[in-house]
């Protein structure tokens, strides 16, 4: 009556066996590491790892086990301050064209390596992570919505039909000089009545009108570019795949970034400040690019900029379309030439100028244009200098074949740019650049105390749980406190597995999870004693009690693994993590309490007539 088929025996063993192998690495801690991989992407090699090494020895740094994955170089340091001295070391003597960040190296043996076994992803408030404080370059705003006033308010006054001689950015402002009086005093009136969010007066200069943005203007723009970029950057952290990260603002113009449990802090690190995008222009026609480059000048209505190879080019100042302007992007190949392209799919009113372009122009050229905007550090005297250098080149020149407008492809760029390009675009512009001015890993947020707290909380739990069992249900009580062991076990297992994060309110959940688990062994063992009580033989007490109830502690569990699933759903941060460990300790509380305890049950008592 009482004897599982072998098969069952052997499933409880494999399971217990695949949670102890992958709970395992959990016993053992993370190392203090410095991260190195290379600006735009590509592997590190094996000069860059002696430079690396080389660098740290003679500073009388430890390199311990240098290890290169994924193009990125791993270099294990003795502790947290020996981690932040070893980084801006390798930040002086590398430069610009690498990025040195900091890491927690887990030390899990090879052979639970070999089998993928991980230790749990742990929050900020446990184990920390890496925190990024962005500063948000203002002044770049206001330059550029300066700059489109500029062509703005004069493109106005032509529609108008008001003469004007001419308009130029001056400062924070945009100066415009009308032709005469009268043209000015009309102008001054249209252009109040149009531009509300513009504060004009009359200039020192006879028939001249300042424009500058007004103050609730300023506040209303410098906002709006900080919650651009907040969006930005949240789209960009999904892109990563970090579990539960942190994206804030602070201040007016800083941006807090935490990303707990984070694996690539440099590839975080890289795509979090840059700030890349696409202009789509016409080459203009009849005119000498060459000449202009000699004298840094470029003809009325056009910029100068140069392609990869060095050379100058000529392109209409009119964008046909932006990156701001795309809808998506995804990095491919080009399907004639098979070089790495970013496929590009344009909104309305921009699908629409690239339509009415290309009809009215094929058999033209058209550039594209790179635009990123990157923070170089070098240093003077033994301080670090931060520079934001603006990079704009030219990467490709096709000419105008046939009629586009809502989606195509450019090419030009090498298969690591497309896929970060694709990423950031889809992921959507900055507003503003951004700078990232400091950058530390983050430990407990509360401190050692809420670790250990934490820690006590679920041995304490656990304890007065098999204490209570034991003394009560005797050896009953013991296989049910045999369950609850394994059911922890498997709980930081599935974590493990899942690559879960796990949170101080996740260890709540685990507490709470050791308190229920027993609750269906109690409604078990209650059961089989009032089925002594009635008379019935031991094996069938036994039977029934398991039988009968099986249905309560499904009913029971299911409620709760619902509303579990609903607070997953609903909740944001804390409460997700402390959803996540409670279903998972329903889920595995149900197998260990019925199917672990049973099994154990059936070994001892199954061929007993009595029970001891």
């Amino acid at each position: 009556m009482n004897q599982y088929p072998l098969w069952k025996y052997l499933l409880v063993a494999f399971a217990l066996l695949v949670g102890v192998l992958y709970a395992l690495p959990n016993l053992y801690g993370e190392q203090p590491a410095v991260q190195v991989s290379r600006e735009e992407g590509g592997a590190i090699g094996q000069a860059v790892t002696q430079r690396v090494v080389r660098t740290l020895e003679d500073a009388g740094i430890e390199a311990r086990e240098p290890a290169t994955k994924d193009g990125r170089l791993l270099v294990r340091v003795a502790d947290a301050k020996t981690q932040l001295r070893a980084a801006d070391l390798l930040k002086r003597e590398l430069g610009n064209d690498f990025i040195v960040a900091l890491n927690l190296a887990p030390t899990t043996p090879g052979w639970l390596r070999a089998i993928n076994a991980q230790p749990m992803a742990l929050g900020l408030d446990l184990r920390g992570g890496v925190h990024f404080l962005l500063e948000v370059g203002m002044d770049t705003v206001f330059d550029s919505t300066y700059k489109r006033y500029a062509r703005d308010l004069p493109r106005f006054l032509r529609n108008e039909s008001i003469r004007y001689t001419r308009a130029t950015r001056d400062g924070d402002a945009v100066r415009i000089r009308f032709a005469n009086a009268e043209a000015a005093d009309q102008g001054l009136s249209a252009l109040r009545s149009e531009f509300s969010e513009l504060d004009f007066r009359e200039a020192d200069a006879a028939n001249t009108v300042m424009a500058t943005l007004k103050d609730t203007e300023k506040q209303r723009i410098a906002d709006f570019a900080l919650q651009q970029n907040l969006t930005t950057l949240r789209n960009r952290v999904n892109e990563l795949g970090v579990a539960e990260p942190l994206v804030q603002r602070q201040g007016d113009d800083r941006i807090v970034v935490e990303l707990p449990g984070v694996q690539d802090t440099a590839e975080a690190k890289r795509l979090l400040g840059k700030t890349a995008t696409l202009e789509y222009r016409l080459v203009a026609q009849g005119q000498d690019a060459g000449a202009a480059a000699k004298t840094g000048v470029a003809p009325p209505g056009t910029d100068l900029f140069y392609d990869r190879q060095g050379q100058p080019i000529l392109l209409e100042e009119e964008v046909i379309a932006s990156g701001d302007q795309l809808v998506d992007a995804s990095s491919g190949f080009d399907q004639r030439s098979g070089s790495p392209a970013v496929h590009v799919t344009l909104d309305g009113a921009a699908a629409k100028k690239m339509f009415n372009v290309t009809q009215a122009h094929v058999g033209d050229p058209m550039a594209v244009l790179f635009v990123e905007n990157k923070i170089e550090t070098r240093y003077e005297d033994g301080k670090e200098i931060r520079e934001r250098k603006k990079v704009e080149e030219v990467i490709n020149v096709a000419t105008i074949r046939g009629v586009f407008g809502k989606r195509f492809q450019t090419t030009g760029l090498s298969t690591n740019e497309a896929h970060d390009l694709a990423l950031l675009l889809r992921a959507g512009a900055l507003a503003a650049p951004v700078d990232i001015v400091e950058e530390r890993t983050v430990g407990p947020s509360l401190g050692a105390d809420n670790i250990a707290q934490g820690r006590l909380a679920v041995i304490v739990g656990f304890l007065l749980v098999v204490v209570f069992m034991a003394l009560y249900y005797r050896v009953f009580g013991l296989f049910a406190n045999a369950a609850l062991m394994m059911n922890l076990v498997m709980i930081v297992a599935v974590l493990s597995m899942l690559q879960a994060t796990l949170t101080l309110p996740g260890i709540a959940g685990i507490v709470l999870t050791v308190g229920m688990a027993v609750d269906a062994n109690v409604l078990i063992f209650e059961r089989i004693r009032e089925e002594l009580d009635a008379g019935n033989s031991p094996q069938s007490a036994i039977s029934a009690g398991y039988d009968r109830a099986f249905s309560s502690i499904m009913d029971a569990n299911v409620t709760t693994l619902i509303a579990a699933l609903v607070l997953f759903g609903f909740g944001t941060g804390p409460i997700k993590g402390f959803a996540v460990t409670l279903s998972i300790g329903i889920v595995t509380s149900m197998f260990t309490a019925i199917v672990g305890t049973r099994a154990l049950t059936n070994l001892t008592f199954g061929r007993k007539r009595r029970l001891q």
